[in-house]
């Protein structure tokens, strides 16, 4: 598969994602897609049970922002952010192309937190 063809998949999947389009977020996957998220330990094997699971999330994004995507071959990076009754979880998707589709995923997630005075003469706030 060609990038230009990957990259077609992935922003339809984000747009997906954000529209809340269950169906069409998770057509990138293989049926036998395995999905891990690191900082809870779990493994989602299967897309069915990955798309149950995200159909089920009790807290529909309010705000979902991808910030860059970039990758070459079979490996594909995406920095983004949804935002959930108002907070913002920055989040990192690392997907593994098997052909057209994505054979493995891994995310995570990080919360926002306030910056260290210390460090405030070596830094400026981002917008």
């Amino acid at each position: 598969m060609q990038a230009h063809d990957i990259r077609t998949a992935l922003d339809r999947h984000w747009a997906a994602s954000a529209a809340g389009d269950q169906v069409a977020e998770h057509e990138i996957y293989h049926d036998d897609a395995v999905c891990t998220y690191p900082q809870s330990g779990e493994v989602i094997h299967g897309r069915h049970n990955l798309q149950a699971l995200r159909s089920h999330h009790p807290g529909k994004p309010s705000g979902f922002v991808v910030r860059r995507i970039v990758g070459e071959g079979a490996l594909w990076i995406t920095e983004y952010a949804i935002d959930y009754a108002g907070k913002s979880a920055f989040t990192v998707s690392i997907m593994e192309f098997s052909g057209a589709k994505v054979a493995r995923e891994t995310q995570y997630f990080a919360d926002p937190f306030d910056a260290p005075a210390w460090r405030a003469q070596w830094v400026e706030q981002a917008g």
